[in-house]
């Protein structure tokens, strides 16, 4: 996949919603990763990233919980200014995370509102058709809402872990339908999470959005990793991922090497003081 910008927009210019339906209808992948500080987000919006999302996932990667369910909307806050001060291209998609939006469009409403104070151009929820009315409500606030289908992780105990969603027709109709209520209340662009490749590209057909996988196949209109898979950050990386660079081993070789040479006393060297 080509990190270059869509042809159907002038290279270098900020990614929008328009953009993000031109590219579908050319049929132009959409390259999207997470980030949550401002030092990684300049390097992958430099790197010509479509979309960066301001993932709640910054529980798992960052914050050393073992779910993305203890994230606050302060901390998504502090992460969505970091991210958006250091992009220039690319989308920025911040999560509202778990308890900011479930009792109704206008708690959503109000938490999203605060991520777009911060530096969001669009904010992503979790659910289906459950979430119509709240995505209708964001959309006619002018908030662009991403949806997120499949396996969502705010619902992990819901689910019974990290299963495979939509297996069976009952299910995969399910998620086409929802698919279709969220992109008619003015979803702009699908997340699918782990869900059977047959049921990412019917969903892909049945809406006029893009639909962004993880773990669904190659038959959306484009792809999203956490940023640390992708890179390599540890020695393991989900099954639908795919490392495509060893950047956690070479950090170590680093650390290691300038452990080494303060304790022999290379480091630092005459060139690194100041005489005077």
């Amino acid at each position: 996949m080509s990190s270059a910008a869509p042809s159907s927009r002038p290279s270098g210019a900020r990614v929008r919603v328009h953009h993000l339906t031109q590219a579908k209808e050319h049929g132009e992948r959409l390259v999207m990763l997470t980030a949550y500080d401002a030092f990684t987000a300049r390097i992958l919006d430099d790197a010509g990233t479509d979309m960066l999302l301001v993932g709640d996932s910054i529980g798992n990667v960052a914050l050393g919980h073992d779910s993305t369910i203890p994230v606050t909307l302060e901390e998504m806050l502090v992460a969505t200014r970091a991210v958006a001060s250091a992009t220039a291209r690319a989308m920025v998609v911040a999560d509202l995370p778990f308890g900011t939006y479930e009792s109704g469009p206008q708690q959503a409403l109000a938490s999203a509102v605060r991520l777009v104070k911060a530096g969001a151009q669009a904010v992503k929820l979790e659910g289906g058709a459950a979430r119509e009315d709240a995505v209708r409500t964001l959309t006619q606030a002018g908030i662009p809402v991403v949806g997120h289908l499949g396996f969502t992780p705010q619902s992990i105990n819901a689910l019974g872990g990290y299963r495979v969603q939509a297996r069976g027709q009952q299910e995969e109709d399910r998620l086409v339908a929802d698919a279709v209520a969220l992109a008619k209340a003015g979803a702009v662009a699908l997340v699918l999470e782990m869900v059977p490749t047959p049921a990412a590209a019917r969903v892909t057909r049945s809406v006029a959005v893009p639909t962004i996988g993880i773990g669904a196949g190659p038959r959306t209109d484009g792809q999203v990793l956490v940023w640390t898979d992708m890179a390599g950050m540890s020695e393991w990386s989900p099954r639908f991922a795919r490392q495509f660079g060893q950047v956690g081993q070479a950090l170590h070789q680093a650390a290691q090497d300038y452990g080494q040479a303060v304790r022999e006393g290379s480091f630092p060297g005459p060139e690194h003081g100041f005489e005077s």
